[in-house]
């Protein structure tokens, strides 16, 4: 028996005469056209091209985002969901009235302890229709607490006078500091160095032995052996790339803002030395969005480098981060360098072996870099030769919180919390005791003052359930109380939790809400912390937890005041 066979109906659906999704109006094309001009139109630069419409509008409009899709050949969906993603990007209807300034008010822990909370809501109270006011996670600018980002002018410590009188002068661009340029920085025999290792005049191995010597780890928190990273990225078949993190994000660092301030082309140097040895051929700086005169300084002497040494470089690209801690994780930073959200990967494999573009890739932060000519030039005995109790070499110190003089402190290795702020913070503030700690910023747990003695490293702390991380110290005193502290840090972490992963998304909401109970439900507190380190992606979920996990250890009396 023959089957027959029954032709669908024809489709009563008419052809598209144009594209699904909201249609490009002529003048929004123009628009985008206009403003990201010089731009590539390329998908990995989405949050570049995101970046200058935010800059040129004051907001992301819908219109001009589907024209940004249509430039970059992409799906309007992708380049939504990257624009809602980063904290500094505000999606608006085409015809939102966009307020002629954004004041970002830090309420992070330094800056909530000088009083950021009252500034916002101060601020929000008194100020004209023009600005808008919002609460900001760190801004890394502690030392200078309260800070606020008016635009792109960030200063501190600020004051509803002071605030005032830079939105009636619209003063929102960011000023320079006064840092090293080129020429000076070669008077000074800058670069010397890595021309030699282009020349042929040091070898790969020797620079590696240099640093394997000298014991030099990362500083931007994980403390990896930086010899063994070169080693193993130049284990993997080329092409290899190299990106620069310093989009340090975590509450009380600003280290790397304070050396791209001062001396740029000293971090600069130890990149293409970097660059060199793992015959990296792209480099790619990722620069955190706060640091907007940072930014301005890089970009006039990356282009006086280039003048200078031409095709001797690398291709070196400049990336600005967009408002997300998250990306502080090399993964997540390799994701927005792509164009993406900042989401972490999942590892294996590592990014020595998979990284940017797929392909082998060496990730540092500024600081390590910073100290590789003083290492290979001066000798890694003379770094090692500082330090105390058996550590060795020197480490870049971001200090706030209630100290005389907060800021960068250069000190050696296995430093104490005590020596640390008597011998170079100026000791506490006038009236303030010790009274407990960060040594580690908002990851690394809280320490009471009976602790103040051991050493600064990563061994020692680890004892006590703490870390260096990135050498963020932040100082509390009598007036504070531990379980603020963690109730501030947890609400950061809730704040910049990328969503990925449900331990860290929905365990940092209801640590907030069980961390805002008169008496602590000590077991819930316990299960949620194991739960968030066991099965969270990245180290955000898994560090969440030391703050309640401190105040549980070392502060019990807070629990059930």
């Amino acid at each position: 028996m023959q089957t027959a066979v029954i032709a669908p109906p024809a489709s009563r659906r008419k052809p598209r005469s144009q594209p699904k999704g909201r249609q490009v109006v002529p003048a929004q094309r123009e628009r985008v056209e206009a403003l990201c001009a010089g731009l590539e139109p390329r998908a990995d630069l989405l949050v570049e091209h995101l970046h200058r419409l935010q800059d040129g509008e004051g907001a992301l409009r819908r219109g001009h985002l589907a024209a940004v899709a249509e430039r970059l050949r992409l799906a309007q969906t992708e380049v939504y969901e990257v624009a809602t993603f980063y904290h500094h990007f505000d999606v608006v209807n085409d015809d939102a009235v966009v307020p002629e300034a954004t004041l970002r008010v830090c309420t992070s822990l330094s800056c909530a302890m000088a009083g950021g909370e009252a500034l916002r809501e101060q601020l929000a109270a008194t100020l004209p229709r023009g600005a808008r006011v919002v609460e900001a996670p760190c801004i890394g600018r502690c030392h200078e607490a309260p800070a606020v980002c008016a635009g792109q002018h960030a200063f501190g410590p600020a004051t509803p006078e002071r605030v005032a009188d830079v939105v009636a002068r619209r003063d929102y661009s960011a000023p320079l500091a006064q840092a090293i340029g080129l020429d000076a920085y070669r008077a000074r025999e800058g670069y010397a160095l890595w021309r030699a290792c282009v020349q042929g005049e040091r070898t790969v191995e020797s620079i590696i032995d240099a640093l394997d010597q000298s014991g030099l780890r990362g500083l931007g928190g994980a403390g990896f052996p930086a010899a063994r990273k070169w080693k193993s990225v130049r284990s993997y078949p080329a092409p290899r790339y190299m990106v620069v993190n310093i989009d340090e994000g975590e509450v009380g660092t600003f280290k790397d803002h304070h050396y791209l301030n001062t001396d740029p082309h000293r971090f600069l140097e130890g990149m293409l030395i970097g660059a060199w040895a793992v015959d990296a051929k792209r480099v790619w700086i990722y620069l955190r969005d706060e640091y907007h005169g940072a930014r301005r300084i890089l970009e006039q002497e990356l282009i006086a480098l280039g003048a200078a040494f031409g095709g001797a470089l690398p291709a070196i690209e400049l990336r600005r981060g967009a408002g997300a801690y998250i990306c502080g994780e090399e993964s997540a930073m390799i994701e927005s360098i792509e164009g993406k959200r900042g989401m972490p990967r999942l590892r294996p494999p590592i990014v020595a072996e998979i990284g940017v573009f797929g392909r082998p890739t060496l990730a540092h932060n500024l600081e390590t870099l910073w100290w590789i000519r003083e290492i290979v030039e001066r000798g890694p005995a003379a770094y090692k030769s500082h330090g105390r109790r058996g550590r060795s070499g020197l480490r870049s110190w971001s200090v706030s919180g209630r100290v005389v003089k907060p800021g960068v402190h250069v000190a050696p290795a296995g430093v104490t919390l005590r020596e640390l702020v008597d011998e170079y913070a100026g000791g506490m503030l006038p009236g303030h005791e010790l009274y407990g700690y960060l040594p580690g910023g908002a990851s690394g747990g809280i320490l009471p003052a009976r602790l103040a003695d051991i050493p600064l490293d990563f061994e020692t702390l680890a004892e006590h359930g703490c870390f260096i991380g990135s050498m963020a110290v932040v100082v509390l005193s009598q007036q504070d109380r531990a379980r603020d502290a963690a109730l501030n840090l947890m609400k950061f972490f809730e704040h910049e939790s990328c969503g990925q992963c449900t331990p860290c998304r929905e365990g940092t909401t209801q640590a907030v809400h069980a961390m805002r109970a008169p008496h602590w439900d000590v077991p819930l507190m316990n299960d949620l912390s194991q739960v968030m380190r066991d099965a969270s992606i990245c180290g955000l979920g898994q560090a969440a937890p030391n703050p309640i996990d401190s105040v549980l250890r070392f502060f019990p009396d807070e629990v059930t005041p």
